[in-house]
């Protein structure tokens, strides 16, 4: 599946995507794996850096990912009309075409940068370094990654996020954790989107989802939400904001502003 998307020959160093070579460096199994471990080594080292360059400008970098059309946009439309006034926003898009996502999030008055990755079904850290210079972080408090739609590739690129936050949708059916394991391993907070649809998909079963989110290890938070009906945007938005006063806790004390998957409790509203 690699070879055939890309992601096996994605470039990880700054030269432009454009120019990049991407002929396949390797033959066989051995090389092949080889040559992705070295891959994945780069990659970490300009994650590492990314998230240093977040770090310094105090900004909490959230990646999204999910499968494609469980509502990733729709929620970070919904997301920015609730933040608004609290806190400053900035997203970065993936998509293998079109600035069509990107376009939405602007129209929203908050800066957006698309990249667009061609063959490659995911972002990698060197594809956020490059757009890191098209972006001002000055002034932002929260940077949205939302990944190429994918339950696959994702998972096993570091961009130098803090968090990761995957969406599983009501009409994808209620055992993707199981089946996409890795995936769902790696999340920081599981959102169940598009409740809404609920009483037309009654196979779907939230509790049955949560589950098997169980079964393949995952602690982390569930949150059910529509981005249509704002159901659980409180809860949401909340947990955003806890998460950005925990990293911007370590930032103070010089630590590594990397959340890892520590539970992240929202705040008491009423004790506001």
């Amino acid at each position: 599946m690699c070879e055939d998307c890309g992601c096996a020959i994605t470039r990880v160093d700054t030269e432009p995507r454009e120019h990049a070579d991407l002929t396949p460096v390797a033959h066989g199994p051995v090389e092949s794996v080889s040559v992705f471990r070295g891959l994945l080594e780069q990659n970490d080292r300009t994650a590492a850096h990314n998230r240093e360059h977040f770090d310094s400008y105090g900004v909490l970098a959230v990646n999204l990912m999910s499968s494609p059309g469980a509502g990733k946009t729709s929620l970070l439309e919904r997301t920015i009309e609730s933040l608004r006034d609290r806190l400053r926003i900035a997203v970065i898009e993936g998509d293998l075409a079109t600035e069509n996502d990107a376009r939405r999030i602007r129209a929203k008055g908050v800066p957006a940068v698309q990249i667009t990755t061609g063959s490659a079904c995911h972002l990698d850290a060197s594809m956020i370094h490059q757009t890191l210079h098209e972006l001002r972080l000055e002034g932002v408090d929260l940077l949205f990654i939302e990944n190429v739609g994918n339950l696959v590739c994702p998972a096993s690129f570091d961009l130098g996020q803090h968090l990761d936050v995957t969406l599983l949708s009501v009409p994808e059916g209620d055992d993707k954790p199981q089946k996409y394991p890795v995936m769902f391993r790696a999340t920081d907070l599981l959102l169940l989107t598009k409740t809404d649809l609920l009483p037309l998909l009654p196979e779907f079963d939230p509790e049955r989802a949560e589950a098997s989110l169980r079964e393949v290890g995952s602690d982390v938070p569930v949150m059910r939400i529509s981005s249509r009906t704002g159901r659980g945007l409180d809860a949401w938005c909340d947990w955003l904001e806890v998460a950005l006063a925990r990293v911007r806790e370590r930032f103070a004390t010089g630590a590594t502003g990397d959340a890892g998957h520590e539970p992240v409790a929202p705040i008491d509203r009423a004790a506001r």
